[in-house]
């Protein structure tokens, strides 16, 4: 079976020209795939069996980001700047006001307030470190780290093509930036500048990474063969062995926790099993792609990924509202545990799931209609 798909990819490669409705498509599904790991994630769970909940699905969404970076903004920063103010920060800034209500609603109601002090770096400046603000939109930290790391990239990008317009060198800096990371974070103390400092490293890699794969592998080398997947089945096997995130005490093994800078006693391994992870992702959509382009629903995922990850905590907490509700339970039990905790994970878990993903993309698809009908009638004033 696995023999007959990659077959009919390279067969696709060989015959068919893509078309921007296609290449839309299939980068719709890939942020659909990112964003359903990143929730399945959150409710501890892999949707891709050899590759642990935080293995790499965040330098996934850097690699799209990369993936989608036109060369047109190499020479018009003041426009790449602004489409990612309005694109990023703008409706991030919405979101911070959204939850600083809610927090305070849920705080009124149970007692237990979800997040750090209202004051005024708490709002605007706290979103750029750690963007912990509010724990029921803590997901949205990715957003500004993103803002960041994409305007970093811009300038880095710029200088090292007026350095030296080599593509391999430009790949040697970003890599050095990514693997360097890690030990800087071992080697200084992580505050939150440093913070800030370490995670862009580390994204900057797979931004580039992204950009090179469209404009250097995607139709120029097919890397999605049998010895490909062999390989990186050995490979992912063999990092398996330093999977230790079969229990907490254990500390991480695959996984790393980028928003802290946490890798524990790992050096390499975050870059390798986040490379594996990027490949397991193309590889995954490229033999489904024929099967999902005509599905709406995930269209509307890859189309709704932000408000996903704006809102997805906030499903799963009503969920868990509801189900207490149901069982008797006292809503201040909930209070008892951690953001990420759900009402009896063993038999909820796949509900949480089906129900958060549906219901958060149609907040995403709601949102977006009620502001086209708002600007229609502010063009008709």
């Amino acid at each position: 079976m696995i023999n007959t798909a990659i077959n009919d990819i390279q067969q696709q490669k060989t015959n068919e020209k893509p078309t921007q409705e296609d290449f839309s498509t299939k980068v719709n599904i890939l942020k659909a795939l990112a964003i359903t790991l990143v929730v399945s994630g959150h409710l501890e769970f892999s949707l891709l069996g050899m590759f642990t909940p935080y293995s790499f699905q965040l330098a996934l969404f850097f690699f799209i980001s990369g993936y989608l970076f036109k060369d047109k903004y190499i020479d018009d920063v003041y426009t790449f700047v602004k489409r990612r103010i309005q694109t990023l920060l703008v409706p991030y800034f919405l979101y911070n006001v959204f939850y600083l209500g809610v927090t305070v609603l849920i705080a009124k109601l149970t007692g237990h307030f979800w997040g750090e002090k209202i004051t005024l770096k708490n709002f605007f400046i706290t979103p750029f470190l750690n963007g912990h603000q509010f724990d029921l939109s803590c997901p949205l930290w990715f957003v500004t780290q993103l803002f960041m790391t994409m305007i970093v990239f811009l300038f880095l990008f710029r200088t090292l093509k007026k350095t030296k317009d080599n593509k391999y060198f430009h790949l040697a800096v970003f890599a050095i930036l990514g693997v360097l990371a890690i030990p800087v974070s071992k080697v200084f103390k992580v505050d939150p500048l440093m913070l800030v400092v370490i995670r862009t490293m580390f994204s900057l890699f797979f931004v580039y990474l992204g950009y090179y794969y469209r404009h250097y592998i995607e139709e120029h080398i097919n890397i999605f063969t049998v010895k490909w997947l062999g390989w990186v089945i050995v490979i992912q096997s063999i990092l398996w062995l330093f999977n230790r995130d079969f229990d907490p005490e254990h500390g991480i093994g695959l996984s790393y926790v980028l928003v802290w800078a946490r890798f524990d006693d790992q050096l390499i391994v975050p870059i390798i099993t986040a490379l594996t992870g990027i490949w397991a992702s193309l590889f995954t959509v490229k033999i489904l792609y024929p099967y999902l382009k005509d599905v709406k629903f995930v269209r509307v995922l890859g189309e709704n990924t932000y408000h996903i990850m704006a809102n997805h905590l906030l499903v799963m907490y009503i969920i868990t509202a509801i189900l207490l509700k149901m069982n008797g339970i006292p809503i201040s039990e909930r209070a008892n545990h951690d953001i990420y905790w759900i009402y009896n994970p063993v038999q909820t878990t796949y509900f949480y799931f089906v129900v958060t993903m549906v219901v958060s993309a149609y907040i995403g698809v709601g949102l977006k209609f009620i502001r086209q009908k708002v600007l229609h009638i502010e063009s008709k004033r």
